[in-house]
């Protein structure tokens, strides 16, 4: 078959990667007929038996392959499987509709299960998330119903095994990188085949869930084995891997309540995680990834989620809460006792701070300029080293418990007058200070408290590495000090 690609339409796509993954093949570009035709037969096979019979109420409710009608007629469910799936070999177009996903006539095959349905349009339990058959808004000339050929059929049919399923429902994949989407459709695909083969072995009704895991922490899982694989591949065959967002979509077709959930992981994040699972930065970061996972009693359950993982879909908006939280280990106030960013403390992890991995997040995430990074790098070094040489607690605990710029700028000016009346250079220069605290890509920045949260984390990575942090642990406060104060910011 010629012309095969990918859409942009995230269900479609999804459908199509997995019939890619069914055959063994790297892009859907690769599909024969045969490949069409193994997929097609391994569906009508298990679609009409459970577990799947009973699990396709999420995508396709009160088609042939689950309505109550022929649950006496099998014979007729799989007269159904057989003109649903095996459409796209009967070469019977319908020439007043043209299929908007290939591009082809649509099929004259009925789709529903009394054949009374217009020819050649499709409906919700053809189609996840479609409207239903007496719906006429938003379609082209008042005609309820998709134009559909038996191509376009199988590849929505197929879509299922390509998800997750997870909590009842179902977690399709839609990436920029075409692998990236393989990744996640080959991964599911082989998870549900297993299960699909444990439940018959079982005379189960039900499938398992592919996952015990929360979607957003499941996909951050599957999406640091895939960039792994990539990396390795890269690796072996020097091609370049190119990075793209991705968009989760946790969904139910379920005739008892539809719903669609959209869980975007942006360009910018994504970018992050690749280079943070590289030897430079794997490290520290999977010493934040297992602070992260959820509190469980020992030998109980398997954690649902992790925190961390959770957090990163709330990037880039939430940018300085997520350095607050994870890379100066500030405790969240929350009830939940599962929750492990309750237990954060600065001074029993600070061997978790790592100034290179706050660096990468703030040019891969935050896009922060270069020049502003060295300058907070430079200042928690020079900080760092005049602590440890005139031992000066005081300021440390001065520029730590800052609670309003004027707090913070005088205690700058007065260690570096001292400095000064010393014959040494002061603790900051003026365009390093504006750089730091006043300037944020050349536009004047009231969020003081970020420059100085970001020198703390370079301040305090040195006063680790010096020693002085444990000869001198009493001297670190509980926590930095709130961001929710609400004195002066100039």
């Amino acid at each position: 078959m010629k012309g095969i690609d990918y859409t942009g339409h995230p269900l479609f796509d999804v459908g199509l990667a997995t019939l890619a993954a069914f055959a063994g093949k790297k892009h859907p570009s690769q599909l024969t007929e045969g490949d069409l035709s193994k997929a097609a037969q391994y569906m009508k096979t298990n679609y009409v038996v459970d577990p799947l019979k009973s699990f396709l109420t999420v995508a396709f409710p009160n088609s042939g392959f689950n309505n109550p009608a022929f649950e006496a007629h099998p014979e007729k469910r799989c007269q159904y499987a057989q003109k649903i799936l095996g459409a796209f070999l009967v070469n019977q177009p319908h020439p007043a509709y043209t299929d908007p996903f290939s591009g082809e006539p649509a099929t004259a095959i009925p789709y529903d299960i009394k054949g009374e349905l217009p020819p050649g349009r499709a409906f919700r339990q053809h189609i996840p998330l479609l409207t239903a058959e007496d719906m006429v808004n938003f379609h082209a000339e008042g005609e309820a119903g998709l134009p559909l050929s038996g191509f376009s059929l199988l590849v929505f049919h197929a879509l299922p095994l390509g998800c997750a399923k997870v909590g009842g429902r179902l977690l399709a994949v839609h990436c920029d990188d075409s692998r990236l989407m393989l990744h996640f459709a080959k991964s599911f695909l082989g998870i549900n085949q297993k299960h699909i083969v444990a439940a018959r072995a079982a005379n189960e009704k039900k499938l398992a869930d592919t996952s015990t895991r929360q979607p957003r922490t499941l996909l951050i899982e599957q999406l640091l084995q895939a960039e792994l694989e990539l990396q390795k591949q890269k690796h072996e065959a020097e091609v370049e891997h190119p990075t793209g967002s991705l968009t989760a979509y946790y969904f139910t077709n379920s005739g008892q309540g539809v719903e669609l959930q959209i869980i975007p992981l942006p360009f910018e994040v994504s970018r992050f995680l690749r280079h943070a699972i590289s030897p430079r930065y794997q490290d520290a970061w999977q010493a934040l990834v297992k602070r992260g996972w959820q509190l469980t009693r020992k030998g109980g359950a398997q954690p649902r989620y992790n925190r961390l993982y959770e957090d990163l879909f709330t990037l880039p908006l939430q940018s300085v809460a997520f350095i607050r939280r994870y890379f100066l280990r500030k405790p969240s106030k929350s009830d939940d006792k599962t929750d492990p960013t309750t237990t954060y403390n600065l001074r029993a992890e600070a061997n978790l701070i790592s100034w290179a991995l706050a660096e990468l997040f703030l040019k891969e995430v935050m896009l922060m300029e270069k020049e502003r990074i060295d300058a907070i790098r430079r200042l928690g070094d020079s900080l760092a080293e005049y602590i440890v040489r005139q031992n000066d607690r005081r300021f440390f605990n001065a520029f730590w418990l800052a609670r309003s710029y004027s707090e913070l700028r005088a205690a700058l000016i007065r260690t570096s007058l001292v400095l000064v009346r010393q014959n040494q250079p002061p603790l900051i220069g003026f365009d390093e200070f504006l750089a730091v605290f006043e300037l944020s890509e050349g536009i004047p920045n009231a969020d003081w408290r970020l420059g100085r949260d970001l020198v703390l984390i370079r301040l305090m990575e040195r006063l680790y590495q010096e020693g002085w942090l444990a000869q001198h642990l009493e001297a670190v406060p509980e926590e930095i000090a709130a961001e929710e104060s609400a004195e002066e910011t100039m």
